[in-house]
């Protein structure tokens, strides 16, 4: 333990003892359509240009496969060390963010800005390095393949077949100060392929990628990213567009699921906020059946989430059983201009032939709906009947038969006054009310309302004491019974259900409201941990331990728990 926490403090020894800069460093993407484009050897002719310049330049990290021209331009520019990584099978070289940083050159150089960091390293991704050497104020040239950008994923997946693993936000592309595409004729491409000059001959995985025909559409869309991302930059250093920008912008609305292929969903209306220079909003309407969601889907929900938030997406979240009317009620009150949905090819079971993006329509006729359609048939799976009641609770088993009793004796009482039948059958159905409202879980709905249809034929109807009836109008009076007495357990049980999720809401924006108003009234810093500490155990219900820094040095924790909370 007091290893771990001398080398956290060594690492923080290095970061407050950093220069510090005044202002943010400038990005600068070399991008390419595929690879062996050049992009390297542009980062680095540049980089001996601005050498010339008198600029301070260190090489972060370039991966240069031995080739002989590579290696010839690293020659007169500062190479920063490796940091080694180690694991219990491998080991590899990754860049040192905390010597780059220590370093503080003018410009950094490091290759391939969507790779993904071995475990052990501060960030999990390399562009969460670059974002905090620019805040650090270091300038930063980079590379990447256009197929990296996240939104483009799906695009290049039914061009190339490839699906690309590593990736970056649109957020961080969309970010860069300049971009420059490092283009190359596909045959001239496909010859240096050929030649070797590409990959090492045992790394050569992407062949089938090298075709004419592939890497012209691929380039297509070089292209044309790299001309609207510095249509873009104009446009943010122009100040006429500035002035244009109100009111005038669209309002893009992508409805989020649980469903794997929501991700396309997604990327899409990224690409088209983009495109149209407007707002992104993801909205996830939260209903009942959503805590009836598996493992499985519940983590897909939160990818998705994680998604949305990456392309730049503002989360909001509704609470209702009906899923269109509340996209319908946000959308009035949003101003959303457009509505991205995902819909299955497969044509619905059953009397619910309707879906999400029907009733939108009907409900909003003046909004443009854009269907984007997935292969997974199902919107989410629920979990099994056995996961869902997993076990009869025994202290709502009692209350279901004691109302069942109470019901019955009042039910006797009547018959003894010799009331109609009708009233007897009211009580019951109050009793089936009253079950809902002090039972969990829609099990004893269900089983009350089944065991009152019987007891009452049982004590109620010819021949008394049996399930038998002798009049041909009471199986519709069953029926009836049985209708009035599901319908009116689930109407309760959503009712309750809605209470409980705005209660939830509410408690959530109070706590959120509170937390303003103590943190503007906390005096000092240890004030503003501890108010801070208490209100997130009040929001999250668990347990927050927080480490303090002083001089470098990795203090004791401070726990705050709930029982220290709630006394």
């Amino acid at each position: 333990m007091a290893a771990k926490q001398n080398d956290a403090g060594s690492i923080l020894d290095r970061i407050t003892d950093l220069p510090v800069r005044k202002s943010r460093g400038r990005l600068k993407i070399f991008v390419g359509y595929a690879p062996g484009v050049g992009k390297t050897c542009a980062m680095l002719s540049d980089a001996h240009e601005e050498q010339k310049e008198g600029i301070d330049i260190v090489v972060g990290y370039i991966k240069h496969y031995a080739r002989p021209y590579t290696a010839a331009l690293l020659e007169g520019l500062e190479l920063l060390p490796y940091i080694k990584i180690s694991n219990k099978e491998s080991s590899t070289k990754e860049f040192d963010l905390d010597q780059a940083l220590q370093r503080s050159p003018d410009l950094i150089l490091l290759d391939d800005l969507a790779h993904t960091n071995a475990a052990g390293c501060r960030h999990k991704k390399r562009y969460q390095d670059v974002e905090e050497l620019l805040r650090a104020g270091i300038h930063v040239y980079t590379t990447m393949n256009v197929q990296q950008i996240e939104s483009l994923t799906d695009i290049v997946y039914s061009i190339t077949g490839i699906s690309v693993d590593e990736r970056i936000p649109d957020s961080v592309f969309d970010s860069a100060d300049q971009v420059e595409l490092v283009d190359i004729e596909p045959d001239d491409l496909i010859g240096r392929l050929n030649r070797g000059k590409i990959y090492p001959e045992e790394e050569n995985t992407q062949a089938h990628l090298f075709t004419k025909e592939k890497l012209t559409t691929l380039r297509e869309i070089a292209l044309r990213n790299t001309a609207s991302q510095l249509n873009r930059i104009a446009e943010q250093i122009s100040e006429q567009a500035k002035r244009n920008e109100f009111d005038t912008k669209e309002h893009i609305l992508v409805c989020l699921s649980s469903a794997a292929s929501n991700k396309k969903v997604i990327r899409t209306a990224a690409r088209m906020a983009a495109a149209f220079h407007g707002h992104f909003t993801a909205l996830f309407v939260e209903t009942p059946e959503a805590r009836e969601l598996t493992s499985k889907n519940k983590a897909e929900l939160r990818e998705n989430l994680r998604l949305a938030e990456q392309m730049g997406a503002q989360i909001a979240t509704m609470y209702g059983d009906d899923i269109p009317g509340q996209i319908a009620e946000y959308v009035k009150t949003s101003c959303v201009s457009k509505i991205v949905l995902g819909r299955s090819p497969y044509k619905r079971r059953g009397l619910a032939k309707s879906n999400v993006s029907d009733k939108l329509t009907a409900l909003l006729p003046n909004i443009e709906i854009y269907i984007i359609p997935y292969t997974q048939s199902s919107f989410y799976k629920r979990l099994p009947f056995y996961e869902k009641y997993p076990l009869l609770s025994l202290a709502d088993t009692i209350k279901t038969i004691a109302i069942l009793a109470v019901c019955t004796i009042i039910g006797l009482w009547f018959k003894y006054l010799e009331f109609r039948e009708a009233n007897i059958i009211t009580v019951y159905i109050l009793g089936v009310l009253l079950n809902a409202i002090v039972t969990k879980g829609r099990m004893y709905s269900a089983i009350s309302s089944v065991m009152s249809v019987l007891v009452f034929n049982y004590f109620f109807t010819e021949p008394y004491y049996s399930l038998q009836a002798y009049d041909s109008g009471y199986p519709v009076t069953f029926l009836v019974m049985l209708a009035a007495s599901f319908m009116t357990s689930t109407l309760t049980m959503r009712v309750r259900e809605q209470a409980r999720q705005s209660a939830q809401k509410a408690y959530r924006t109070e706590v959120l409201l509170e937390t303003s108003r103590k943190l503007q009234q906390a005096k000092d810093s240890p004030a503003i941990i501890n108010e801070m500490a208490h209100q997130m155990v009040k929001l999250l219900d668990r347990m927050v331990i927080f480490y303090s820094v002083d001089q470098g040095v990795l203090l004791a924790p401070q726990i705050f728990s709930k029982e220290r909370i709630c006394s």
